[in-house]
């Protein structure tokens, strides 16, 4: 599997590794073109979705050589899922990427049962895709890339000690904001895209209002698209209006935040999503 990774996608590394939750992952990890660690280490930054990401996030690294806009040297590890949980990584990230306690929108049934009805997916898969919901553990998979992972990847390619960073879309964008809210010490940014913030009552915005007046010193910066906005799914017009709605309560609290319009839809919108955090939170 390590040998057809590397043949795919140049300087990258893959193994599997196991939680302390008991939980196995997928691991890619692409260094920079040239990197060497013992003339200048390279922070990291953590890409969620590895299973459908790493294939249009890892091939930009190469921007660190981009004479025009050049981005910061960093090690990019996509975490994903491995054997055949990989063919369920759809149904596995709700449980990881997902606050705890988090309110399952009714429009984000309704898109579920809408596939079941247009034989996008089976009932069963329906049924174990929203089971997951039900019991999601961010909280636990944030603790797994900082405390489980991170020492590894800082032993085994001689990163660098701080800079480090993150980025998730969707689901993932939801998680960002989560590990923002409360573990943003661990990275110097944070990268959001199309948060999936479907539901008024996320526990995001508890976790902004508990934080009161003291925001982090992490940058984060988010991401949607116009065609979330402007199209006709009510699950996405829900993310956008929830995700404007937490932008508004931040920086009405003088948090630091930027953010950025895409012209995407949300499937396509992942890899500008990407290229904007570099370009907003790491370029040189």
């Amino acid at each position: 599997m390590s040998t057809m990774w590397q043949g795919c996608l140049a300087h990258t590394d893959y193994f599997v590794m196991r939680s302390s939750g008991g939980h196995d992952y997928g691991i890619w990890v692409t260094t920079p073109p040239n990197y060497d660690p013992a003339a200048a280490q390279a922070p990291v930054v953590y890409v969620l979705d590895g299973n459908w990401t790493v294939g249009m996030t890892a091939p930009p690294i190469v921007t660190q050589l981009d004479p025009l806009q050049p981005i910061q040297p960093y090690v990019q590890v996509s975490v994903g899922y491995a054997g055949k949980e990989a063919e369920r990584w759809e149904e596995l990230r709700n449980r990881d990427l997902v606050p705890p306690g988090e309110p399952i929108a009714k429009e984000y049934i309704d898109a579920v049962e809408t596939g079941v009805e247009s034989g996008v997916m089976t009932r069963g898969q329906a049924d174990a895709y929203l089971a997951e919901l039900g019991d999601s553990r961010a909280d636990m998979f944030l603790d797994f890339i900082t405390d489980d992972l991170h020492p590894r990847i800082e032993r085994d390619y001689s990163t660098a000690p701080s800079g480090h960073g993150l980025f998730g879309y969707s689901y993932g964008g939801l998680f960002s904001l989560y590990a923002w809210l409360t573990k943003s010490t661990f990275f110097e940014s944070i990268g959001a895209g199309s948060p999936g913030v479907l539901n008024s009552d996320s526990q995001v915005f508890a976790l902004l209002e508990a934080m009161g007046d003291t925001q982090p010193a992490t940058k984060l910066h988010v991401t949607f698209n116009d065609r979330e906005i402007l199209g006709d799914l009510a699950v996405y017009q829900n993310l956008s209006k929830n995700v404007a709605t937490f932008l508004h309560r931040l920086t009405s609290r003088g948090g630091s935040v930027t953010s950025a319009l895409m012209h995407e839809t949300h499937v396509t919108g992942l890899q500008i999503s990407f290229l904007s955090y570099l370009r907003t939170c790491r370029a040189q």
